[in-house]
């Protein structure tokens, strides 16, 4: 059964920094994409990092390329997102994702909220 398990969410100062885990369960891990999406109240989901290949640059989308970090250890079957200099636009919902082919799977979703 495949499950991936999402922590590291939280409450955070304007400028402060948080680091979220996937660990990725039941699946062969360095197979597949691994990507960080996050979903504000109203907002639709958005795909803000990616990592595959490592012999390949990540993906950042505009709004946190220069502040967050994507990385993967694959002996551990996770991936973690750094946030720096978090912004309160950066309050969402923070989700893992692992994509191979047609395989398509969500982690439960972290909580950040950055907020003075």
């Amino acid at each position: 059964q495949v499950q991936l398990v999402e922590s590291g969410g939280g409450l955070v100062q304007p400028g402060g920094s948080l680091r979220l885990s996937c660990a990725a369960f039941g699946l062969a891990f360095s197979r597949y994409y691994m990507s960080w999406y996050r979903q504000a109240p109203g907002a639709e989901r958005e795909l803000i990092s990616g990592i595959g290949d490592t012999s390949n640059p990540a993906y950042y989308a505009h709004p946190v390329k220069g502040r967050f970090t994507i990385t993967r250890d694959n002996a551990k079957k996770t991936v973690y997102l750094y946030m720096n200099n978090l912004q309160a636009e950066d309050t969402a919902v923070y989700y893992c994702n692992a994509k191979w082919a047609e395989r398509d799977y969500w982690g439960q979703g972290t909580q950040v909220t950055v907020s003075s």
